[in-house]
């Protein structure tokens, strides 16, 4: 704890700064629990693709043994863009994804094996949840980044600069009681002291 001057202008300063930890403390705390709900719904959006993907891969099961057949999937299906926004909340930044786009050929029918067109769109399927995925796993980084400062700003006003600056003020204040005492004895004496001498 650095050590105060034990003056009048260092409790003002001291009575300034509790009252402003003290104004502040409440949108730190909203802004934590904005946030962690935040984090929650995001890892419920996370949890549901996830369950997407793992429904989209069972029902490929039956007939994913055929992905076996060397097939050139790239030359009829291409990630071509993926476009992202930003978004905000909480005064943080998040990357919104705005759309994915596919380039896809149509399969010459004679030429391709039957199931082209249910594994075209299956693989556009899982690379569409792949990205949104990967939007989601990115906002919630930034999102649990900014929660984990905010809930450490929040405990040092909490914990730290509120106790100390009211421990701040009852010293200066235990400490200007007793000088203004001690002038009131020093007064005193020495009015004695005059009143004997006259």
């Amino acid at each position: 704890m650095p050590r105060i001057k034990h003056t009048k202008n260092e409790l003002k300063a001291q009575r300034d700064a509790l009252r402003r930890f003290e104004r502040y403390l409440p949108t730190l705390q909203l802004k934590k629990q904005q946030l962690q709900m935040e984090v929650r719904r995001l890892e419920g959006q996370m949890e549901q693709k996830r369950g997407e993907e793992e429904k989209l891969r069972s029902a490929v099961n039956a007939w994913i043994r055929l992905f076996a057949e060397p097939f050139p999937f790239g030359q009829y299906l291409r990630l071509t863009e993926v476009r992202s926004g930003e978004g905000n909340i909480a005064g943080i930044a998040i990357p919104v994804l705005e759309e994915v786009r596919f380039e896809r050929k149509v399969p010459d029918l004679f030429l391709t094996p039957p199931w082209v067109d249910n594994g075209l769109e299956a693989v556009e399927q899982l690379l569409r949840l792949r990205v949104e995925r990967r939007i989601l796993d990115e906002q919630h980084r930034r999102l649990a980044e900014e929660l984990r400062i905010t809930s450490q700003r929040v405990n040092l006003f909490e914990k730290v600069k509120i106790p100390e600056c009211g421990d701040n003020i009852r010293v200066i204040r235990i400490f200007l009681g007793d000088e203004q005492t001690a002038d009131v004895v020093r007064g005193k004496i020495a009015k004695g002291r005059s009143v004997k001498a006259a």
